[in-house]
Parts: C-alpha cells; structure tokens; sequence
C-alpha cells in the first residue's frame, strides 16, 4: 500500500523516506486522503450520474484529444469515490465492459487530485520519491502521469482526466495548460448535464403539480344521471402540463333539476386555475339558490368583478335540465361561448343557444336563456375552443373549425357518450397530427334510444 505521512518530517508512512505530499484535509487511517470520504464530495460523485455507466463520445473525445495534444497512448476521464476510480472513458485501453472500467482508488494516481484539489504531475514515476513505490507504477508501465481534476460547480473534486505516457518524460507547461483546459471542458460537460436534469426533474415535478390541480378543478367521475349518459374530457395544449384554463361539471340541483356547465378561462397558469376554481364553485353555489342558468352566470360575473381584479375573464355555457318520459327538458345559457351542437336521432346537426356577454369584463352582461329539448337517441355537445381551433403545428395549417366538428359529431350515429367523444378526439388527431393547439374539454350527455325516464 502507498500512503504518505502530511507533517513534513521523519520517515513516511511505510518506510518511504523523508519525500512527503501533504494534503491539506489529512490522511485517512488508510494513510490515503481524507478528502476521498468526505460526505459532501461522495454526494457531488453520486449526483453525476455517470458511476458505472458505458462510454459516450462526448467523454470519449475529450480524452482523445488530451491523448493526441500530450502526445500520450493513454487517456483518462475518472470519477473518484471513497474505495475506486471509475473510469468513464478509457482511451488506449481495450477495456468495453462496465465492470472491468475501474482500479481499487489506492491503484490509481487520482487520489493525488482528490487529495490537492490540483495539478499532479510526475516525470519519471519508477524513480520519483512520491510515487516509486506506488503499486501501479510498474504493472501499468507508467513512466510520465500527468492529470488536472475534474470539478463541480461547487469545486468539490469529481474525479480527473489523466494521461499516461510509457516513457518518461518532462512536461511543457504549455501541455499541462492544455490538459487544464480539456478537464474543464469534462466539468463543463457533467454540469450542463446536472442542470439539464435538474430542469427535466423540475418540469416532472411541475407536470405533476399541475396534473393534481387539474384533478382538483375538474369532477373524478361525473354522476350517474337517470335518463342520460354522459361523459366528459380534457386535452391540455401541445400535450403540456400547464395548469388548467378550461374545466366542466355535471352536478344535481334541487329536486330532480341537474345542471351541467363548462367554460373557457383566458390565459393558463396558477393565475387562471384560481379563476377556474372560483369559477366552479360560485356555479354550484349559486345554483342551489338560483335554478335560473342566465341568474347563476350573472352572479358568477359579480363575483368574478368583486374577487379578481387582474382583467382575466371566462366564457361558459351553462344549462340545466329534468328527465321527462320522452328524454329531457331544460333551458340552456350562454355567456361568451360558443354554442353547443344539437345531434338529432336522425344525424342532423344543429347548433343551440344565443351568443351572450363573456363574464368579469364588465359589470353589466347581456344573458339569454334559450329551451331546449333531446330526445331518445339526441346528442348534446358542449366544447371549448379548442377543439374548433384545432392545427396541425406547422405555419399555415387550417382549423378544424365548426365545419368538421360538426361533421365529426354528425358520422357519431349509435355511439355512446364516451365512444362520442373517443370518436371526436380521433377527428381532432388525425386532422392535427396529434398536436393539441389549445386546451380542449368536451362534455357530452346523450339520450339512450330506448330510454323512458320517469
């Protein structure tokens, strides 16, 4: 074992002579340095990512290179923990398999770099005093070693890149300068891949935060309505995970009225998704109060004005409705939203409702409640935007438009709610090419054909 004593006097440890290294956080019991187990230098090593992983050209070239401008056969980029030196690229060497790209850390000269926390440099490593007896020095045929440690941001020593040449040699400063800046390209290399996981990891967590709000804004499962099958989705934008603008419920009233409703929030972001929530909420509050849909819109338009003062405003659709023998009778409101689409039994395809005042733009709306009737085997569809808004992502690409949301809902004879609206979003994908231009949610009850609600 090699090991070297740090006060400068008397024999070294193991009999070696006066030649001593210091290294400044001292030695271990192993007589190797300190610095190999400190805590926080094993957590910068782990949280590289790169311990036990299979070679990658951009390690690979860096060590190419310091071969090639030392003039050396042999090349290194290792990570160094507390017991091994793992090299991640091994140049000159005809090592492939993970388990064999490592030495036990007292073979290799990368404690030196851990130890120092700088340059280590020999000439002549059979006859120099701080290496001679090293245990690699012959097996491995080192006659000149030269290495520059590999930092983290923080500048906890990582590891090294290391060249090796079978003759000794002296060192131009000129290439120990050079080696310099190559292992500082490797630090460069493993930071910006930390930062970019970091962010990756960041976004998860962001992606998983926004999928809970998400959930909160919107009912887990719409109720079993007597009468009716219903079913409901949302497709957020590009696939993105930013919190919700859109939303819809499907809730019971007083007595045997239900009341369905969804809106269009303007923007995204945690911003929206507190309209959203403040949105759903007055309407089932104030429709317990208020059986009227154009009454509980405009209460949701004062509340809006009384509790939000960032200019963010909402669209919705709002209807509520009863179960009759013939299938159901209600009366349908809409404030700034597009209007829903009627599929008769017979495929025919109309849209409902009289366009109204968008909600918490201005005190005073104009609301119009309109009556509506479906009957066994009808279709009610409500939608936000973006399902008319539908592109392809690319410069130029058409809508989707009411036109094909029309003819999609129209070719949706015999299907239930949830096929309906499987049906709807396989139109939208084919005709965007599996990009989502903006939020889409899509409520759908439907009258069985057979159905006879008391």
């Amino acid at each position: 074992m090699f090991a070297w004593r740090i006060d400068g006097a008397g024999e070294g440890i193991g009999g070696l002579g006066t030649e001593t290294v210091e290294f400044p956080a001292g030695v271990r019991a192993d007589g190797l340095p300190a610095a190999l187990s400190d805590p926080a230098r094993l957590a910068a090593v782990r949280a590289t990512g790169l311990l036990d992983t299979g070679p990658e050209a951009a390690f690979d070239d860096l060590a190419s290179l310091a071969a090639a401008l030392t003039g050396c056969g042999r090349a290194f980029v290792t990570l160094v923990d507390e017991r091994r030196s793992f090299w991640k690229a091994c140049i000159g060497v005809d090592l492939h398999e993970v388990p064999d790209r490592q030495d036990p850390v007292r073979e290799s000269f990368c404690y030196f770099l851990v130890g120092l926390g700088d340059t280590f440099a020999v000439e002549d490593a059979v006859n120099d005093p701080r290496t001679r007896d090293h245990p690699s020095v012959r097996p491995m045929n080192i006659g000149a070693w030269a290495g520059h440690p590999i930092f983290d941001g923080d500048g906890r020593v990582l590891g090294s890149l290391c060249v090796i040449d079978d003759r000794p040699h002296p060192w131009d400063p000129a290439v120990l300068a050079s080696l310099a800046t190559l292992a500082r390209a490797v630090s460069t290399e493993i930071s910006l891949r930390q930062s970019l996981a970091e962010a990756v990891a960041a976004q998860e967590r962001s992606a998983s935060l926004a999928r809970s709000l998400q959930d909160s804004l919107l009912p887990p499962v719409l109720p079993q309505v007597p009468g009716l099958d219903a079913a409901a989705s949302y497709l957020p934008a590009g696939g993105g995970t930013t919190v919700i603008g859109d939303f819809y419920d499907l809730f019971r009233g007083e007595g045997d009225q239900w009341h369905a409703v969804l809106g269009d929030v303007c923007g995204k972001g945690v911003e929206a998704a507190e309209v959203t929530a403040l949105a759903r909420y007055t309407v089932r509050a104030e429709a317990s109060q208020h059986p009227a849909p154009a009454t509980v819109l405009t209460r949701l338009n004062t509340a809006l004005l009384a509790q939000r003062d960032d200019g963010r405003f909402l669209t919705a659709v709002h209807l509520t409705f009863r179960a009759t023998p013939e299938g159901i009778t209600g009366t349908l409101c809409l404030a700034g939203h597009p209007q829903p689409l009627l599929r008769h039994a017979d495929g025919r395809v109309e849209p409902l409702g009289v366009l109204g005042t968008l909600l918490g733009a201005r005190r005073t709306v104009t609301l119009t409640e309109v009556a509506f009737r479906l009957r066994p085997g009808d279709t009610l569809l409500l939608y936000t935007d973006g399902a008319t808004e539908a592109r392809a992502h690319r410069p130029g690409a058409p809508l989707f438009g009411e036109v094909g949301l029309t003819r999609a809902l129209a070719d949706c004879g015999g299907l239930t709610a949830e096929a309906t609206i499987a049906h709807l979003h396989r139109n939208l994908d084919q005709h965007t090419g599996g990009w989502a231009s903006d939020d889409t949610a899509l409520l759908v009850v439907r009258v069985p054909p057979t159905t006879r609600s008391t």
